[in-house]
């Protein structure tokens, strides 16, 4: 492995930024992707994640059938400690997590007080392929009229974050990633409606 913990850390927090503030942009992250720790059970990209945000002031908590081997494994490249998911600072719901993991992380996961908003949680998810087809439409800030997207993910995860975001400032933070080691952010002020699909007759 030749992760570079100081620039290849740096190269992907510069495009997390950039998603971040610019949400519906899809950032790659594969040459960071490709250094990552073979022993990992997630996608790779989800690994750079963990080392980038992880750390002795954060918690975090894994959704995977692997829980326990990839826990132990972040806390030994990160020192992060591991905790519940309602208590959790970042929260990984990885591709072999259950049914129902992701939908139980996002209606669980803290959102902060409005004295201290940011004390919410960032939920990490690996999804189906990323793509800017037109399912999803994103309007917010970061966006000048609209942004669409496509997020393969568990039906009612749209209706969960939804609630969990009703009550700005407080709520949650996502990053979503797929198996060709693309990004793509959703800020709790991003606005995401299923765009009606219409059928000309020909």
């Amino acid at each position: 492995m030749n992760f570079d913990a100081v620039h290849d850390i740096q190269r992907a927090y510069r495009k997390v930024v950039d998603s971040m503030s610019r949400p519906g942009l899809i950032s790659d992250l594969t040459a960071e992707a490709a250094k990552a720790d073979g022993q990992w059970g997630g996608l790779p990209v989800t690994w750079v994640l963990a080392l980038l945000l992880l750390d002795t002031e954060v918690t975090f908590c894994i959704c995977s059938q692997r829980e326990p081997e990839l826990t132990r494994l972040l806390n030994q490249l990160t020192f992060a400690a591991r905790t519940e998911p309602e208590k959790a600072d970042y929260i990984f719901v990885l591709h072999d997590a259950k049914e129902g993991d992701l939908l139980k992380a996002l209606q669980g996961a803290k959102v902060g007080t409005l004295a201290d908003p940011h004390a919410s949680a960032t939920v990490i998810v690996e999804s189906g392929e990323l793509s800017g087809d037109f399912e999803l439409s994103l309007k917010g800030p970061g966006i000048e009229d609209e942004s669409f997207v496509r997020i393969p993910l568990a039906s009612g995860w749209l209706e969960a974050r939804a609630e969990k975001n009703a009550e700005y400032p407080m709520g949650i933070d996502m990053l979503v990633v797929d198996k060709n080691n693309k990004l793509l952010c959703l800020p709790r002020m991003t606005q995401i409606e299923e765009r009606e699909v219409l059928l000309w007759d020909m």
